[in-house]
């Protein structure tokens, strides 16, 4: 499944030039800590000593799995199809932040198993009515696959048409923190207990079950190594979505937002093909889930926030984002020690 994505390094050009800027701010040298690095990756990935935040969005992507009749879920699948719908209506939690920090907010359909089509202001994207039961049988087929990288590469080209240069990615779908788990074990060398975690609530037994199911796909499935094999066997369409959007934003320089640890799974698919796509990442938050701190620890990345949160949807994103701002900000705004004749 050949891909043709064209991401470049982020520009190193101006690193030099915007540490001086920030360093010549009216503050003791590092005073703003995680919020000086952040300001630098900001500017680096614009090229710019001025950067911005223009139009940002959070698009999520909404799939079902058929390896919940496995029984690895605390909740019906059904809930996939009413969580999309609470979207749309402005009653789920990623609905109340997005309009508070007015980042636009947009829903996805990659593959829910049922007919939304009477949903208005819904993406119809879907792929199809969830994917098949990985206990058996791959996740989906390499086709399929590829159509849903295809299809969010578009939706992000044409929201970067529109003028936004941040993105961020949000999923929903009951079921999927075991596909997450399986990709992450796949492609690291974390092992699968330290992957898979309660999710939406397992108790003990629960958890046994989901992780015995859970290692009997992967005795189903031995010898499949390509970060691509391994999305279609064990993936969902919205993470799907979720891999082929990380690589289209990064390939146009946009600035990506980066959720939980459902995102996480996907980003880390993304980076097994493209590592340069990492250039472009913020990591909003460590998630309660087990398995994300030693994924970030994968990326080398430090989250700006840990809120214990387990609850997906881009939350984390919406709650994270003010603080982008404020890296814009002070970097753009505040006064230098010349500029307040203040002594340095």
């Amino acid at each position: 499944m050949p891909l043709d994505f064209i991401i470049c390094p982020r520009s190193e050009k101006l690193a030099a030039a915007l540490q001086t800027k920030i360093d010549q701010k009216t503050k003791p040298l590092g005073a703003l800590g995680q919020l000086e690095a952040l300001a630098l990756q900001i500017g680096a990935c614009q090229n710019s000593l001025t950067p911005s935040l223009n139009k940002p969005c959070i698009i999520i992507f909404a799939g079902d799995h058929g390896i919940v009749e496995s029984g690895v879920s605390a909740y019906p699948q059904a809930v996939t199809a009413q969580m999309v719908a609470n979207f749309l209506a402005g009653g789920a939690a990623i609905s109340v932040f997005a309009k508070q920090h007015k980042l636009e907010l947009l829903i996805v359909d990659a593959g829910v198993n049922a007919d939304l089509a009477g949903l208005q202001g819904l993406i119809d994207a879907k792929i199809g009515k969830g994917t098949r039961n990985f206990l058996s049988q791959p996740a989906m087929t390499a086709d399929d696959c590829k159509k849903a990288l295809q299809a969010s590469a578009a939706l992000v080209l044409q929201q970067y048409n529109n003028g936004c240069n941040c993105i961020g990615l949000g999923e929903m779908g009951i079921g999927n923190t075991s596909s997450a788990a399986l990709l992450i074990h796949c492609l690291t060398a974390i092992p699968l207990a330290q992957c898979v975690g309660r999710g939406t609530g397992l108790n003990d037994d629960q958890l046994q079950n989901k992780l015995t199911v859970l290692q009997q796909a992967l005795n189903q499935h031995k010898g499949i190594t390509g970060p691509l094999d391994i999305l279609a066997t064990f993936g969902g369409f919205e993470m799907a979505m979720m891999v082929g959007a990380y690589l289209k934003a990064a390939e146009l320089g946009m600035l990506i937002m980066v959720d939980g640890f459902i995102a996480g799974a996907a980003l880390l698919v993304a980076c097994k093909l493209y590592p340069q796509v990492l250039d472009y990442c913020v990591f909003s938050h460590v998630s309660g889930e087990q398995g994300h701190q030693a994924l970030l620890n994968q990326f080398n990345a430090r989250a700006l926030l840990n809120l214990d949160l387990r609850l997906g949807e881009g939350s984390g994103i919406a709650l994270a984002y003010p603080l982008l701002q404020s890296a814009v900000a002070f970097l753009n705004e505040m006064a230098t020690f010349a500029e307040a004749g203040v002594d340095s």
